[in-house]
């Protein structure tokens, strides 16, 4: 009876031994899925961005002698139609959502001159924090993304100029231009959310 007694502890001891490794195994899967998911939202965040910011440039891309200079942006969805245009001209495939939030871009305004940029809404922290592609080395270090700006700044002119900033820190403003408190890599006059406390749409 005593060596039954203790087959059947052991037998119990064991099962209770898989159940917490299954358990385990289980916690490090589902951590790793989460880590690859939110990677795989981060790459496609960088794609939609630079996919705007291309669109932006080729919408204020100065035109031919005796053409009129580039209008304004006052809205995202001209960027596949331009209302300006008599004939359908496209500047990007499609309107595409924020991948990490699912939701719209929030976008970034420059006084007198529309549109100039859009951003994530998210405060997650990413996991990418260098090795950033061409022209959106500005984004390094970010800790939030929100801070991922994919925007172009523009002259006088019109003309684009330097493009992917990170808002709240990370690349200065344009010169001769002051970067209002607590937002370091937005040039003044910038309109964006949280500048003023209500969104620019």
């Amino acid at each position: 009876m005593r060596i039954l007694r203790s087959v059947d502890g052991f037998t119990y001891l064991a099962a209770i031994m898989i159940v917490v490794i299954m358990g385990i195994m289980l916690g490090v899967s589902g951590q790793l899925w989460r880590t690859t998911m939110k990677r795989e939202r981060e790459e496609e965040l960088l794609f939609r961005g630079q996919q705007y910011k291309a669109a932006m440039e080729r919408w204020y891309k100065p035109g031919g002698p005796g053409q009129p200079p580039p209008s304004s942006l006052n809205d995202l969805k001209d960027l596949l139609k331009d209302p300006h245009s008599t004939t359908t001209v496209r500047y990007i495939r499609r309107l595409y959502k924020d991948p990490v939030t699912g939701k719209d871009f929030d976008v970034v305004r420059q006084p007198g001159k529309g549109i100039v940029g859009v951003m994530s809404t998210s405060e997650d922290e990413p996991l990418k924090a260098g090795g950033f592609p061409k022209g959106l080395e500005a984004l390094e270090g970010a800790n939030q993304y929100k801070k991922w700006l994919f925007a172009l700044s523009l002259d006088a002119s019109g003309k684009g100029g330097t493009t992917g900033q990170q808002a709240g820190g990370g690349q200065s403003a344009s010169p001769g231009q002051a970067a209002p408190a607590g937002t370091a890599g937005m040039p003044s006059g910038w309109s964006y959310p949280g500048a003023t406390g209500t969104p620019a749409r």
